[in-house]
């Protein structure tokens, strides 16, 4: 198979084809096969975003029922039933508050979306001053133009910076990092954020935010109580809050959105991944009444939101949502993760006390695993010595897929993996930190 004309995201292609290509040919239940039949557990979600695995016959069904009547028309004008039953579903799940849902493709222009939302709302209020955004170190929140300049992974972002529009950046608690631990790296966070919106709010449009849990930057999990201040702090200033639940959403952290977890109600949240179980690409931007009311308006004053997408509203990835949801009822997956979060956090913890694994993150079934140099200095590895890389290469050839975060092992399993699947992922993850960091077989 000629693999030469395929162009990887996030990867560097010159180690890609110096290596023996993963190619896959098929998926069932956890499981992805390769071209060569091997089986692979699939420890990463593809990507964060399976819920049910793979090759669901409930799923896949509902994507033939949809095909049967119509695969795509826009909605530009005019709307499918699968679109309108999914909003009406999404706002019936989502946190008190958020009304209306606007379809797109990917979790980036989801948040894209949130973007140019906040910044019109203020223009069509006549708050025109309101222009500039408040993002968190580290920050990540897809990779086109609008995302990248709320995004503050200097690794992914530094290179685009003279194309993308300022932001204000305030720390994201991280509390193995700072000296000081959780609680301190709680009141830095506030900190920065009060005396951020003392001084400039009359410029700020909105805060964006992982709630809970940040991705990219490593599975760094919010101390208690903070998402909530930060939201209070937002509406005593008069500034949007977008949180960004591309990653978090859909029972990931034990909830159906992060933001549950502390009872917070944003103006503006990004949905994706998760959204259809893992299927097909739809994402949404949900946003409050208030919001919306901004731009409702006669057709002569121009506050129409000027923004789409071609496959907005998809008539098959909606359906196929549809059916996600309904499996997130009948078998009750968010008690399941719940259940599942404790069974993985008791497994892993005979983990700490290996040498080099210096933190252990966990928010309902996703895991980070910090590795370290030296635990007594928490002096990381060399970007250089490929630690988290070489550790998932190992687990790929222990028969389970992941991909590292730097430093940072990534467990983040499809959401029905029963406890038999988790204990046999949990021993390859073992083994493998082990085989790499020491230099042995466990």
């Amino acid at each position: 198979m000629n693999t030469s004309h395929l162009w990887h995201p996030f990867t560097q292609m010159k180690d890609y084809n110096n290596a023996a290509p993963l190619i896959i040919e098929r998926g069932e239940g956890i499981l992805l096969y390769d071209v060569q039949g091997k089986a692979y557990y699939d420890g990463f979600s593809s990507v964060w975003l399976n819920v049910h695995g793979h090759n669901v016959p409930e799923l896949n069904q509902a994507i033939v029922d949809q095909l049967g009547r119509v695969a795509h028309s826009t909605l530009l004008g005019m709307a499918n039933i699968p679109a309108i039953e999914l909003a009406e579903k999404l706002v019936e799940i989502a946190p008190q508050g958020l009304a209306k849902v606007f379809y797109s493709d990917s979790g980036a222009t989801g948040v894209e979306i949130a973007l140019k939302m906040a910044f019109q709302y203020w223009h069509n209020q006549g708050a025109k001053k309101k222009t500039t955004f408040i993002t968190m170190n580290q920050a990540y929140h897809g990779d086109t133009i609008g995302a990248v300049s709320v995004g503050a992974i200097p690794l992914y972002h530094d290179v685009f910076r003279p194309m993308l529009f300022p932001s204000h950046t305030i720390p994201y608690p991280y509390a193995y990092r700072h000296e000081g631990g959780a609680l301190a790296a709680k009141e830095a966070t506030l900190t920065a954020l009060r005396n951020l919106l003392e001084a400039r709010a009359d410029e700020i449009a909105a805060l964006i935010v992982e709630p809970i849990v940040q991705g990219a930057s490593g599975i760094i999990v919010m101390p208690q109580g903070c998402l909530s201040e930060m939201a209070a702090l937002c509406r005593e200033h008069d500034v949007l809050l977008i949180a960004d639940e591309v990653a978090t959403g859909f029972g990931r952290t034990g909830a159906m959105f992060a933001c549950d977890l502390e009872d917070v109600s944003p103006d503006l949240m990004v949905i994706g991944k998760g959204l259809t179980g893992g299927y097909l690409p739809v994402a949404a931007t949900l946003a409050t009444n208030a919001v919306y009311e901004a731009f409702y308006a006669d057709y002569h004053e121009q506050k129409t939101f000027f923004h789409g997408h071609s496959y907005t509203g998809n008539p098959l990835g909606c359906a196929v949502a549809l059916a996600s949801l309904k499996l997130f009822d009948e078998r009750n997956i968010l008690e399941g993760v719940k259940r599942k979060a404790s069974y993985v956090e008791n497994k892993l913890a005979a983990l700490k006390e290996r040498p080099h694994v210096g933190d252990i993150r966990q928010q309902g079934l996703m895991f980070g695993i910090e590795l370290v140099r030296d635990k007594a200095t928490r002096e990381p590895y060399d970007w250089a010595e490929r630690i988290g890389v070489r550790t998932s290469l190992r687990a790929r050839e222990l028969g389970m897929l992941t991909r590292p975060l730097g430093n940072v092992i990534v467990f983040i399993p499809p959401l029905v993996s029963t406890e038999a699947e988790l204990e046999a992922m949990i021993h390859i993850l073992r083994d493998s930190i082990i085989h790499v960091t020491e230099g042995r077989d466990s």
